[in-house]
């Protein structure tokens, strides 16, 4: 059993950074790849970024997002980090963040294949 956290949404203006985090609870939190996943208004939820579990560099982003944002994990502190810079109106959504066990491949079943999701955070990008 893994219980998931976010933090970290809020108001920013374009152009601004902001910082998501996920904790999680659960002994077996090494044992899942994490991803982030965002669902704006009408829209289908789809993926982000994700990153392989424990110790693995496999890391995936969505277009959308490469060269401005950057996940990470922290596996001591059972947490996983979405930096995200040069933020857009578009990015505008609710953030999850969410557990698949073993490897994030292939992307394409990601979602299909969460265990958990955490409630979310919303982010709004506005001037």
């Amino acid at each position: 059993q893994v219980q998931l956290v976010e933090s970290g949404g809020g108001l920013v203006q374009p152009g601004d950074s902001r910082r998501l985090s996920c904790a999680a609870s659960g002994h077996t939190f090494g044992n899942y790849a994490i991803g982030w996943f965002r669902q704006a208004p009408g829209k289908e939820r789809e993926i982000v970024a994700a990153i392989g579990r424990g110790s693995s560099s496999v890391i995936y982003y969505a277009d959308s997002v490469k060269g401005r944002f950057t996940i990470s994990r922290d596996n001591t502190r059972s947490t996983v980090n979405l930096q995200m810079n040069s933020l857009k109106s578009e990015d505008t959504a609710m953030y999850y963040c969410a557990a698949v066990p073993w490897q994030i491949s292939p992307i394409s079943t990601m979602k299909e294949r969460v265990d958990y999701w955490g409630q979310g955070t919303q982010v709004t990008v506005s001037s």
